[in-house]
């Protein structure tokens, strides 16, 4: 991609943009799964994982969110590994793709870590999970589209550069 070798191959541009469509489908299902359990408030963030006598609602376990963890932060690296390095190809600046990566990383690492943080230190870190979730989901979005606007835009020049060459 550096070299705009994916501009000259259409398979290439066309499998990059399907796993684009299949992240915006992760995003989506994000959010699906997050607010399906609880919403931006601390209280409710912090009754999911405290638990809340009122509503008959146990207090996570610690075996169960070592579970979850356990296939996250596989699944989060990886992710944020394919959009971070395709963004390093994209023609913004230098300081631009650092603050993307290390946003994004970092969002995820610490919405990972504030469940802990709520289960088992105070549920005021709810506040946390409520930012970083906010900032990964906004993260993985700009990072998708930045990456399907980069491969739109190399299309469209490929086929004005394949114009010029018949004429």
């Amino acid at each position: 991609m550096n070299n705009g070798g994916f501009s000259q191959n259409p398979m290439m541009r066309l499998t990059l943009l399907f796993t684009m469509l299949f992240l915006l489908g992760f995003l989506a299902v994000n959010f699906l799964l997050f607010f399906n359990r609880m919403d931006l408030t601390p209280e409710s963030i912090s009754s999911y994982y405290r638990g809340n006598e009122e509503e008959f609602r146990p207090a996570r376990t610690y075996q169960s969110m070592i579970e979850v963890t356990h296939s996250h932060l596989p699944i989060m690296a990886v992710v944020m590994l394919v959009l971070t390095h395709l963004v390093i190809f994209t023609p913004a600046s230098k300081g631009v793709k650092y603050s993307f990566i290390v946003i994004a990383f970092m969002s995820a690492l610490l919405n990972e870590g504030s469940n802990y943080l709520i289960r088992f230190v105070d549920p005021a870190f709810a506040w946390l999970k409520i930012i970083t979730f906010l900032s990964l989901q906004a993260s993985i979005a700009l990072l998708i589209i930045i990456l399907i606007t980069f491969l739109i835009r190399s299309h469209f020049k490929k086929t004005e550069e394949d114009l010029i060459e018949v004429q």
